[in-house]
């Protein structure tokens, strides 16, 4: 007899979530949110809705992923819901976009942190982490899972010990405004545009969908994972982003990435600023680990699927997807050498959510078919009908004011559309 496999439970599931929910924008989207919002009110509940609309998410990923019970994500969502055409698209945005520019992403920020520390080039930065981290991809899996390991324990111990100073020590001034006429700024198009890095940075609450085979009972456990990592996450995010403003003058952090070091110089001094900015960079570098990690290994299964994609099937004797790793990291690097950290950041943002509203809005389609659910979303059809209401704002604001990224997002599916066409031909 074969062995069975082993499966994980809910807690495993949602230190997963948590594990690739935490990375890049929480450490570096403020700066472009304080240029035109001001109010502490007003940027606290930016952080609150970018929490809920992941968690009304979750909840519609977590009918979806218990109903069909195979991993995979929005690449199977979507090819049972709609059409194998739209599960190509997602499976084309996750080989394009939803790893590479993370990657690119988290690189470029470290890049920024490790400049004025070190006095390195931050693009030669960027571009040695994603080689080296795809080199390190390339070998083993334990040597793989033993580095990702040690770098995550230490991003967690990292985040809560930034977020017990901050509370702890007394600010050099009073740089919270809680004052009236905050309600003003919501309805400002920035407040859509910033929406946009915050969901960006809430990006992997839907991570344990990926894994539901590997899940047991995937329709108790998947909820508990998605849910209970998902609320986890954005209590430390709110909570960062008030020590953040407790101890730093918004107009030091206006348009500045590295808002961690920034914050770390206002408590610590510079020596104390220059060591946080090493210790984030560390950190930084666990989510670039991650994504070169996860992201071939979606980049496999639609290789096995499309005979379009047969070239990145290529395995080396450990089973490591190795020119899938390379293709990932080759277009990272493109990213880093051709664009800003905010035009990339705006442009990965639009897609995904484009790509995940899709799939909430998939709820409502089992529920035409009369399908019975193994989990059922509470109180449906508001937490589908709120994603996609708040979803469908951010792309129209970011249509309207970023049209070059935005248009560049629509383009990367046109892009895709050509290579479904072009596969159709390979059969």
């Amino acid at each position: 007899m074969k062995p069975v496999p082993s499966k994980i439970g809910w807690l495993s599931a949602a230190a997963l979530v948590v594990a690739n929910m935490i990375g890049t924008g929480v450490f570096t989207s403020l700066g472009f949110q304080v240029v035109d919002i001001k109010h502490t009110w007003s940027l606290l509940l930016l952080w609150g809705i970018g929490g809920l609309v992941a968690l009304t998410g979750a909840f519609s990923y977590a009918e979806l992923g218990a109903l069909y019970k195979r991993s995979g994500g929005e690449y199977d969502f979507l090819t049972r819901l709609y059409h194998p055409l739209a599960g190509y698209l997602s499976g084309w945005i996750s080989l394009t976009v939803g790893f590479a520019a993370p990657v690119g992403l988290a690189a470029m920020a470290m890049g920024t942190y490790l400049e004025p520390a070190t006095g390195l080039s931050g693009q030669w930065v960027a571009i040695g982490a994603v080689v080296a981290t795809a080199l390190m991809h390339s070998w083993d899996l334990r040597q793989s899972s033993r580095f990702q390991d040690i770098l995550t324990l230490l991003k967690a111990l990292l985040i809560l010990g930034i977020i017990v100073l901050g509370l702890a020590l007394p600010p050099a001034g009073e740089y919270l405004d809680f004052s009236e006429g905050w309600g003003i700024e919501l309805a400002m198009p920035a407040y859509a545009v910033a929406l946009i890095f915050v969901t960006y940075s809430y990006t992997g609450w839907n991570a344990a969908a990926y894994i539901v085979e590997e899940i047991r009972q995937p329709a108790i456990n998947l909820p508990k994972a998605l849910v209970r990592g998902t609320l986890a996450v954005t209590v430390l995010y709110v909570l960062l982003q008030l020590v953040f403003l407790r101890h730093t003058p918004l107009h030091l952090l206006e348009g500045q990435v590295d808002v961690g070091h920034i914050y770390a110089v206002q408590l610590l001094g510079e020596g104390g600023g220059r060591a946080v900015s090493l210790l984030i960079a560390f950190f930084l570098l666990s989510s670039i680990s991650a994504m070169a990690w996860v992201g071939p290994r979606v980049s496999l299964s639609m290789a096995r699927d499309y005979p379009f994609w047969h070239f990145l099937r290529q395995q080396n004797r450990q089973g490591i997807p190795v020119r899938a790793v390379w293709f990932q990291a080759g277009i990272s690097l493109v990213l880093i050498l051709t664009g800003t950290f905010e035009q990339v950041l705006v442009y990965c943002g639009f897609i995904l959510q484009l790509s995940s509203a899709l799939t909430v809005l998939g709820s409502f389609r089992i529920r035409q078919r009369q399908q019975e659910l193994p989990y059922r979303s509470p109180f449906h059809p508001l937490f589908p009908l709120l994603f996609t209401a708040i979803s469908l704002w951010i792309l129209a604001y970011a249509l309207v004011n970023n049209p070059q990224e935005s248009l560049l997002g629509l383009g990367n599916l046109l892009l895709g559309y050509l290579t479904w066409h072009w596969g159709r031909r390979l059969r």
